[in-house]
């Protein structure tokens, strides 16, 4: 194993970490390296784009939600036939949960997992002040082992040549590329299709592009030498290997609701379950066989008209869940269980631009074109709900573009807890869980322990009724 991981930083959101990230993924592949890809934080899509470029499953690290060993192991554990790990921060270097300390940050993930540091600067309209920010960024967290440093959104190789000067000098570390201003260099929109259009292959020769823009600009083995790190050693690992089956979790998994953790797979693995995966866009229906049912996030409102036509597939849902399959639903799965989808296409005057869904929650999702919610959050389970037996908690996070609306009265799911304070989330319904929030099972794998036995329980009474 090739103990060579980088952390790439930004010192800010939006200086390109993002397209530097899947270039240097894409000239690394190019160069012949095999290359694992992780992600800071909670973030579903930036995953989705190192996973086609390295054609690796790429992972979350988030040290909010998750132990610090849990992050440690997940590393180790991904990167074992690597050789080399690109970790993508999330937003500034030191920008995570609390302002006041670096809980959940990049930073914070680069000293958890001792991995080197790639600082990526937007030095567009500047030379030595470039010299300025990348000092102060070594200097307020020293530990932190910044060992290089990209120039992003440069004018030409003459100011690079600049900034280069003016870094090296100044902050002793090396600058090893650049990416000159481009617009035509950005990442395409990360619009709704985004699962879709990676399929058809359609982005691939955008990847290849960057990849060989990278290659062309940045010194891709000084990044290979620099990523060298001590290994990560786990003593008492998490993720055990998969036990023999005992029931089986239907999984919705197709362009609609793609927003799953990994490690959540591994885990409900590791305590019993096998997962089968089904299509609702694809017309699939819920296996006969299955013991619970797991429907997770994604863009149910780009697909609402072709999910509302897949009457067999809404009728098998029902059926399934009505029978009393344990089932979750994270925010598209939850939009799916509703009355029905309101999309944007104008002003709602009346129900008739409704896409009418499964109708197992009573009320509407409506979109919107301002987010509604987004951060991290604390959750505890209402009485009766089986995933939080025990008074347990968990981490999770919300991000969403559409509220929910019920005239009726129901029992939610939750008490989530999170910058604005406390508030009931979701539905519940017997073995029915619903939500807005995403939950990482790393967080508390008690709920993963829990929904088993809960499946267990369910299949003995089913095999003892027959």
């Amino acid at each position: 194993m090739s103990n060579r991981r980088l952390v790439i930083a930004g010192t800010g959101s939006g200086v390109g970490k993002t397209t530097l990230t899947i270039g240097l993924m894409a000239a690394l592949r190019q160069a012949g390296y095999r290359v694992q890809g992780f992600k800071c934080g909670p973030d579903y899509i930036d995953p989705t784009y190192h996973t086609a470029v390295t054609e690796r499953t790429s992972r979350n690290i988030d040290s909010w939600m998750l132990e610090h060993d849990m992050v440690r192991e997940i590393v180790a554990s991904a990167s074992e036939d690597a050789d080399i790990s690109i970790m993508e921060g999330v937003m500034g270097f030191f920008d995570g949960k609390n302002p006041l300390t670096n809980e959940g940050t990049t930073a914070e993930i680069s000293l958890i997992t001792n991995s080197p540091v790639l600082l990526v600067v937007n030095c567009a309209s500047m030379a030595r002040s470039a010299a300025a920010i990348v000092k102060g960024f070594q200097q307020f967290l020293p530990e932190a082992n910044i060992v290089g440093v990209i120039a992003n959104r440069v004018g030409s190789e003459g100011h690079y040549k600049l900034v280069k000067a003016a870094i090296e000098q100044e902050c002793h570390i090396p600058v090893v590329g650049y990416l000159k201003r481009n617009d035509d260099l950005t990442i395409p929109e990360r619009h709704l299709g985004l699962i879709p259009s990676i399929e058809r292959g359609e982005l691939t020769p955008f990847f290849e592009q960057l990849g060989k823009l990278v290659h062309d600009t940045i010194d891709i083995e000084k990044v290979y030498e620099l990523a060298l790190a001590p290994k990560i050693e786990i003593n008492d690992p998490i993720f055990t290997k998969p036990s023999v089956p005992q029931v089986k979790i239907a999984v919705a998994r197709d362009a609609a609701f793609n927003f799953y953790y990994e490690e959540n797979f591994e885990l409900l693995k590791a305590y019993g379950a096998e997962l089968v995966e089904f299509s609702p866009l694809k017309g699939e229906t819920v296996p006969q066989d299955a013991d619970g049912l797991y429907i997770g996030g994604g863009f149910p409102e780009e697909f609402a008209e072709t999910l509302a036509q897949q009457i067999d597939v809404k009728n098998s849902v029902r059926a399934a869940i009505q029978k009393g399959l344990p089932t979750l639903a994270e925010c598209g799965g939850f939009m799916f269980l509703t009355d029905g989808i309101v999309t944007t296409d104008g002003i709602v005057t009346t129900d008739d631009t409704c896409h009418e869904m499964v109708g197992l929650i009573p009320g509407q999702v409506r979109m919107q074109t301002k987010l509604a919610a987004l951060g991290y959050r604390e959750v505890t389970g209402k009485p009766g709900n089986f995933l939080f037996k025990g008074d347990i908690q968990a981490k999770g996070h919300e991000f969403h573009y559409s509220t929910f609306h019920s005239e009726k009265e129901f029992s939610p799911a939750y008490d989530t807890k999170g910058m604005r304070g406390m508030k009931e989330e979701g539905y519940m319904n017997n073995n029915l869980i619903a939500g807005y929030t995403h939950f990482h099972f790393g967080s508390s794998t008690k709920m993963v322990e829990n929904w088993v036995e809960q499946c267990k329980a369910v299949k003995k009474e089913r095999r003892d009724a027959v």
